[in-house]
Parts: structure tokens; sequence; C-alpha cells
């Protein structure tokens, strides 16, 4: 029989284990600000107060919340040409955004296609491949970009095309290293007996079990492609005016700085939540995927 404990005696506490929330409130927050930021560049042509490139020099430069004499008001004030900034903003995040996620569209097509059949033919064709993309990845990204908008010329097609140019070794890197774990599993195995063709093994039974970890990179790519763009506006080589885009807006803002803050400062902001959103959601999804990071 077990000893009963001494009157007045304190019983030991059982350690009870804290439940964390499947979701954390603070993802929760990032993507009420993702969702919103893309919803408010989706219905751009409908709240938009004003057309983003009509210009109004008797208002250019007016602060925040100055009213015309026509009665309009321009919550977020003007640029050096009149033009309703909140307006520009709204319209420039269709133009980030739809850069952004078409650049990681065609950069994930190229990257994975190129990284799977390295890691799936070997000899040749993966010294090939992998070779290139040693030089590729050798160059800075953001050099290579100029340069290459420098050749082909600014414009919306060809800086989607420059950015999915300078982003795609990184993808061939993960499919290739994935491809190779998967590629000796039982039931590929089992595929490759059965007669099923190259094609569908690689994107019926490889791809969906190497889709983790590119989702992953594809999220952290997603705002890196956002600044690249924006970066590259700044400079003059990516969209060219009078289309608005984040970057343009700050790289006109900088000359008046001093007595017009809000043209840089309210673009920059909403630059900043939105790669500060996709960045953390992108962290919070590799922790979900890495068994690693689950088990700790």
């Amino acid at each position: 029989m077990s000893a009963l404990p001494a009157p007045g005696a304190a019983t030991p506490r059982r350690k009870t284990r804290r439940v964390q929330p499947a979701v954390p409130l603070a993802i929760i927050i990032v993507a009420a600000i993702l969702v919103l930021i893309v919803g408010l560049a989706l219905l751009a042509p409908w709240i938009a107060p004003a057309d983003p490139t009509r210009q109004t020099l008797l208002m250019r430069l007016k602060p925040p919340g100055s009213v015309s004499s026509a009665g309009q008001l321009y919550l977020l004030g003007t640029d050096d040409l009149g033009r309703d900034l909140l307006s520009r903003i709204l319209y420039g995040s269709q133009i980030s955004i739809a850069v952004a996620f078409l650049s990681v569209v065609v950069s994930t097509v190229v990257g994975v296609s190129l990284g799977m059949a390295a890691a799936w033919f070997r000899g040749w064709v993966e010294t090939l491949i992998m070779r290139f993309v040693d030089i590729m990845l050798s160059i800075p990204a953001v050099l290579l970009a100029v340069l290459t908008v420098a050749v082909l010329g600014p414009g919306f097609l060809k800086l989607i095309l420059v950015l999915a140019l300078t982003r795609w070794p990184r993808y061939t890197r993960v499919a290739y290293a994935q491809t190779l774990q998967v590629a000796n599993l039982p039931y590929i195995k089992a595929a490759e007996l059965a007669g099923a063709r190259t094609l569908r093994i690689l994107f019926r039974h490889v791809l969906p079990n190497i889709a983790g970890p590119l989702l992953v990179v594809a999220t952290a790519e997603f705002g890196l492609m956002i600044l690249f763009e924006a970066g590259l506006s700044f400079l003059g080589l990516g969209i060219q005016p009078p289309a608005p885009s984040w970057g343009s807006i700050m790289s006109v803002g900088r000359q008046y700085v001093e007595r017009a803050w809000w043209i840089v400062a309210f673009p920059g902001a909403c630059l900043f939540l939105l790669v500060f959103s996709v960045n953390v959601l992108g962290d919070w999804l590799r922790d979900k995927l890495d068994p690693r990071s689950r088990s700790r």
C-alpha cells in the first residue's frame, strides 16, 4: 500500500501542459493586413476617389486632408503634379502585387521543371543544369536585374520576365534536392515498374510530395519580388510614368521629402506592411511544414 501524505503536507502539483492555439493571434493579424491590402488592390477601380493620372496643378503638393475648390477631398494629399495620392497608391498596389505574383509563377514553373529534370535524368542533364544554376547564383540578383532591364528596356511584361529570370535558380536548387529524396521511394519505383510515363511520375507523384518546401520558397520570394519591383521602379527601370507604382511614387517624392513628406511616407508604409505580412506568414508556414520545427 502507498503511504498517505501527512496531514497538512503539500500535495505535489501536476504539471499542466499549456495548449497552443492552432493559429497564433499575430498570424491572424498579419493575414488580415495582407487580405486587406490585396482586397484594396482588387477593388481599386471602384474605391479610388479619382483618376490616378489626372493632374490638377493648382492642388500640387497639398497635405493630407486638403479639399479642392470643387469640393474633392484629398485624404492622403497630392503629389508634385496635383494627382490624388490615395488613388495612385491603390492603383500602384495592383501593379506591385501583379508583378510579384506573375514573377513568382514564372520563376516557379521554370525553376521547378529544371530542378526535377536534373534530379530525375541525372548524368549530363544534371551537370548542365546545376552548373548553370551555380553560375546564375554567383551573380548578385540586383545587379543581374538591373543589367537585364537595361538591355530589354522597362515595361510591365519585361519587368516580370526580368524578375523571373533572376530568381528561378533558387527553385531549381530546392526542387533538385527534394526530388532526389523522393525519387527512391517505393511507390515511385512501383510506378516505374508499372510502365508509367516520366512526365506522369514527375507531375503526378513527385511534385505533390515536394510542394511543401516549394510553397515556403515561393512565399518568401513573393515579398522579395515586391521589393525588387519597387527598387527598379524607384531607379526608373521598372514601371514607367504616368502609370502609378509604389517605387516610382517614392522616387518622385524624395525630391520633396522636406516639404511633402506624405508622398514618400504613405507608399513606403504600404510597402513595409505588405512585405512584413508576407514574410511573417512565410516563416510561420515554414515552421508548420518543417517536421523538425514541429518536434521542437
